[in-house]
């Protein structure tokens, strides 16, 4: 059974969080790397890192910089930050009450399929909300997770970009559980501009406790992925 190492960051600026992510995600190419070329000894380790981080747009790599609605006067208005970042995907949004996940797996543990690993993770979050008596699913064509995602009323709870190099993944998911929804009315979330976002919070008319969502959450992903939790 694959092991996972999980770290909670809790409230961190997007930058450090990204820094942090970088650092692991290069030890484990470069442990890849030697152990490829016959060094002995040596294993990677996968970790999940959970937090939140306060207001911040975030544009992937294939997406348009027209997506963001606002000015650099408006961000810093908004009390918000702004960064192009090396994942996939378009514009999206983290902030206070949004759980994000960032699973750096070394894939050849698990499986190498990096769409089977979005599925994995989509499917785990779709899991957590059944719990919380909420259902949700896929919509064709489109990454993340839905409500209603056949219908008009379809609305995005949890997005998902992420980057993996020699089967070694960064970045995550952004789901929201007590999001404030407004922010997302300054961009057109990763590109969809047809369709709505909605948080746990919304659904139910509640706040939820982030600390139990978050459990539920990491059990869902061993479950899943079939790992265990270690130190």
């Amino acid at each position: 059974m694959p092991e996972v190492i999980f770290k909670q960051l809790g409230l961190i600026d997007y930058k450090e969080a990204w820094d942090i992510q970088e650092d692991l995600f290069q030890d484990t190419i470069s442990d890849k790397i030697k152990i490829r070329n016959g060094e002995e000894g040596i294993t990677t380790k996968n970790y999940l890192l959970f937090c939140e981080h306060p207001h911040v747009y975030t544009l992937g790599k294939s997406g348009s910089q027209d997506n963001l609605l606002l000015n650099d006067k408006e961000l810093k208005d908004n009390s918000a930050s702004f960064y192009k970042i090396n994942r996939g995907g378009d514009i999206t949004y983290h902030g206070p009450g949004q759980l994000v996940a960032y699973p750096i797996f070394d894939l050849d543990h698990f499986f190498s399929d990096i769409h089977k690993y979005l599925r994995f993770l989509e499917e785990a979050v779709i899991d957590t909300l059944s719990e919380y008596g909420i259902k949700s699913g896929r919509v064709e064509g489109l990454t993340g997770v839905w409500l209603d995602g056949d219908s008009s009323k379809a609305r995005k709870i949890c997005a998902l970009g992420v980057k993996s190099s020699r089967w070694v993944t960064m970045h995550g998911i952004g789901f929201n559980v007590n999001s404030d929804l407004a922010y997302f009315g300054n961009i057109i979330p990763c590109g969809i501009d047809d369709k709505a976002v909605t948080s746990m919070e919304k659904e139910l008319g509640k706040k939820l406790d982030m600390n139990e969502v978050g459990e539920v959450l990491k059990q869902n992903l061993a479950k899943q992925f079939g790992f265990s939790f270690v130190n």
